[in-house]
């Protein structure tokens, strides 16, 4: 049986039936955002792709978003040459029109983690750039809610410059230098760890990752100074240890992998993929961007979004997730 979803300026998609969900419970009513008209095409096919089955009490609006970045490949590339991460987009679900806002890299972290570039156009460390106001981890928080990074390679919290292949600039909760910022990042702003050990591993395993967080790769597995075919290696097993969790399981975790910027062309349209197991092969063609992805984090906790973020399309809701 199908169930066929009119979107505005659009031909009729189709989503299984498979894919709707029934929500048991209550969702607190959410302060207004600016309406958006929906344009996206979002499709559902049926998938043979291994895919986390869908338990009967799975929730269709996860509660908690975990955003792992990679670096500077383009959709094309990625997709060639990540096997496991393009079958995961196929299998749960992606964004085909999804794009990074600057080049260098800092600045699109910066937006993700602020809702603005800042001004600034270079990818230099915390020292040079001393951010004011509210990142969006320490306004998850300041709202009852919880954030945290988890950072490959970094051997102290919050880490303020590089070391071996941990780089700061594409850590960008550790630019904001207001004290209660500081205070914040200190205390939640973590080594990754390792699959056995860690913060990740631990959060994973006990269903406790917070309402938002950032997974940081090192330099390698990111694939910056490494091939794509390391990076989608190390995220592999990554992916299957937060699928195989109780969070990603009940429906309470939505997991996005999308890449900082392009290779440097104008148009900078990057991979994103969305995992949720009440997804099944769909396809979102509505333009997203960072800012969007952005104003995810304080959809999450049910207050405005920060900065240049302010009425952006609602990513989630872009997936049938809220």
């Amino acid at each position: 049986m199908r169930r066929f979803i009119r979107t505005v300026g659009r031909p009729l998609a189709v989503m299984t039936a498979g894919s709707v969900i029934v929500l048991a419970g209550c969702v607190a009513s959410q302060p207004s955002q600016p309406s958006q008209p929906s344009q996206q095409l979002l499709t559902s096919q049926p998938s043979a792709l291994a895919v986390v089955p869908v338990a009967a009490t799975v929730s269709t609006r996860p509660t908690k978003v975990l955003v792992v970045v990679l670096e500077n490949r383009g959709v094309s590339a990625t997709l060639r040459l990540m096997p496991f991460l393009a079958s995961q987009s196929r299998g749960y679900a992606k964004a085909s029109n999804y794009h990074a806002v600057k080049h260098p890299s800092l600045p699109n972290y910066l937006i993700m983690a602020g809702g603005s570039t800042f001004g600034v156009t270079d990818s230099k460390a915390p020292a040079a750039h001393r951010l004011g106001g509210s990142s969006v981890f320490g306004q998850v928080i300041a709202k009852g809610r919880s954030a945290k990074t988890y950072a490959e390679g970094m051997t102290t919290n919050c880490q303020q410059k590089n070391t071996g292949r941990y780089a700061v600039r594409h850590n960008p909760w550790t630019y904001f230098a207001s004290s209660r910022e500081r205070s914040l990042c200190l205390r939640y702003d973590v080594p990754l760890g390792t699959r056995t050990n860690g913060p990740l591993q631990r959060d994973v395993a006990a269903g406790q990752l917070p309402t938002f967080s950032m997974v940081v790769p090192d330099l390698c597995h990111d694939a910056h100074d490494c091939r794509l075919a390391t990076a989608d290696a190390w995220l592999k097993p990554w992916l299957r240890q937060i699928e195989a969790g109780p969070d990603f399981r009940a429906g309470r975790l939505a997991v996005v992998v999308t890449f900082d910027e392009d290779g440097g062309t104008l148009g900078n349209q990057v991979l994103t993929a969305v995992m949720h197991p009440a997804r099944r092969g769909v396809v979102v063609t509505r333009r997203l961007d960072h800012y969007s992805l952005s104003a995810t984090a304080s959809r999450l906790a049910w207050t405005t979004p920060l900065r240049r973020a302010i009425g952006t399309p609602d990513f989630l809701r872009a997936f049938r997730l809220r």
